[in-house]
């Protein structure tokens, strides 16, 4: 199966409506295909694991992602693709392989550094630094939704320093934002 980007995202456009859900699958997806890059994945299947990830999170909030199986499925999607997507789930009782723990950790750490770009008063993540995020993770009543213990747990289980993979991961967002790929939807608006 190829993991175009284009059919990707149109399997996903008809499962999710919603602009903010949209624009967290598009900074996974972006994060994810940085880390493939960086660890010598293949970016357009990591990619589209990333993209895919919250495929049923919108028709069934309280039984994701129990439903991404049977969504998948119909596309074609393999079982070891469908299970990688499954594995960002928080109590996930297996072994995690690179890409489902990099998953995970990019699932509350993307959504995380856009919300601190978005009250910056230029809404950039070109100039966002780790310190600040930093400074907001002790916030808790900054993005109160997001677990800031995933988000640390998941970093150590990659095997990634917090404050590289805070780096890493805004500077691909960044990157992104410049790309033709990424202009229908801005991160950050």
């Amino acid at each position: 199966m190829q993991y175009s980007r284009a059919k990707t995202w149109q399997i996903l456009r008809e499962h999710v409506t919603g602009e903010a859900l949209l624009k967290h699958c598009v900074a996974v997806e972006i994060a994810m295909r940085a880390y493939a890059q960086k660890f010598g994945g293949d970016p357009d299947y990591w990619g589209a694991v990333g993209l895919l990830h919250d495929i049923d999170f919108e028709k069934f909030p309280h039984d994701h992602p129990n439903h991404a199986r049977e969504i998948l499925a119909a596309y074609g999607y393999d079982d070891e693709f469908i299970t990688n997507v499954e594995s960002h789930a928080r109590d996930w009782e297996k072994e995690r392989t690179l890409l489902q723990k990099t998953l995970l950790a990019v699932d509350e750490l993307t959504g995380f550094i856009i919300a601190c770009a978005l009250v910056r008063p230029d809404k950039s993540l070109d100039n966002l630094e780790v310190k600040s995020v930093m400074k907001k993770m002790k916030d808790k009543a900054f993005a109160r939704a997001v677990n800031r213990e995933t988000i640390v747990n998941s970093a150590e289980a990659m095997g990634v320093d917090l404050k590289d993979h805070i780096d890493f991961v805004t500077k691909a967002l960044a990157a992104a934002t410049r790309q033709p790929e990424y202009q229908e939807l801005p991160l950050v608006s």
